[in-house]
């Protein structure tokens, strides 16, 4: 494997046609901004991109979404931190009905991750100022507190919920980390399965050991790989990328936001694209 920056260098003519995927799919949502971006307030908006960040696990994108949307429409806005807090039978309950089966790796977690952000908010109380008046570092600390948010280690939802949170606009929520502060450290960005894709099948290490590689090795890679793409926004990139070959409602999502991957900017590159559109 090279390093990404080599590999760019050396795939000019792919980190172009990369650069102009990234400009497409870094206009959408992601589902769990595509619920929580449309809520009335501040709080209900951060608070339920964090729910949404602790649920998204083990599950497909259209699954996410429906099931944050039916949380959302069963315990709207404030319900989600307001005492008392809703029955484990009833989340449960949304929870089966949206996802058509009790059969998911959280079930027996998502009351309690519904409880645990719950308190979060309620310990935190002005979401809006706890980002304002926190560095990422910060934050990535204080997310410790949410049950499945992450206690060790790279803590990867914790990332993904400061991202979404504070990313720019469509890709976040344009929340102004660390207000006055003028240097601060941000967090690893998200390593999506899409990403992974990428980086295995087209990426750096397109030519074998991805898999070998350290989970510490493969966040290095995708930090570094999006930095020497886009170094004006390397979020934009992970955001982007989360979409590679992910499944869609009939498709990959990658082809049908596209209407067929022969509208794709990478697909001479993709051998999937070659084989199945």
């Amino acid at each position: 494997m090279v390093s990404s920056k080599r590999f760019l260098q050396d795939e000019p003519i792919l980190g172009r046609a990369l650069c102009l995927f990234v400009e497409r799919f870094s206009n959408l949502d992601d589902p769990v901004l595509q619920v929580t971006g449309k809520l009335a307030d501040d709080n209900s908006k951060i608070a339920w991109t964090l729910l949404g960040t602790a649920l998204y696990q083990d599950l497909r994108m259209d699954e996410i979404g429906a099931l944050l949307n039916g949380l959302a429409k069963k315990f709207p806005e404030d319900k989600l931190w307001s005492l008392p807090v809703p029955k484990g039978g009833d989340i449960e309950a949304v929870a089966e009905s949206a996802l058509g089966s009790r059969d998911w790796s959280l079930f027996k977690n998502v009351a309690g991750i519904f409880w645990s952000v719950g308190f979060f908010v309620r310990r935190h109380s002005d979401l809006k100022a706890w980002v304002e008046g926190s560095t990422p570092e910060e934050m990535w600390r204080d997310l410790g507190e949410i049950y499945f948010m992450g206690k060790r280690g790279a803590r990867p939802k914790a990332c993904a919920a400061i991202y979404r949170l504070c990313g720019r606009s469509p890709a976040g929520l344009d929340y102004a980390a660390g207000r006055g502060l003028k240097r601060f450290r941000w967090p690893d960005l998200p390593l999506t399965m899409g990403a992974r894709r990428f980086l295995s099948i087209m990426g750096p290490a397109r030519e074998g050991g991805f898999a070998d590689l350290s989970p510490e090795q493969k966040q290095k890679m995708m930090n570094e790989f999006c930095v020497a793409l886009y170094p004006e926004n390397p979020y934009a990139v992970a955001h982007s990328l989360q979409f590679y070959l992910e499944d869609g409602e009939s498709s990959f999502m990658c082809r049908e936001c596209q209407a067929g991957c022969a509208n794709c900017p990478i697909y001479e590159f993709c051998d999937y694209g070659v084989k199945e559109s």
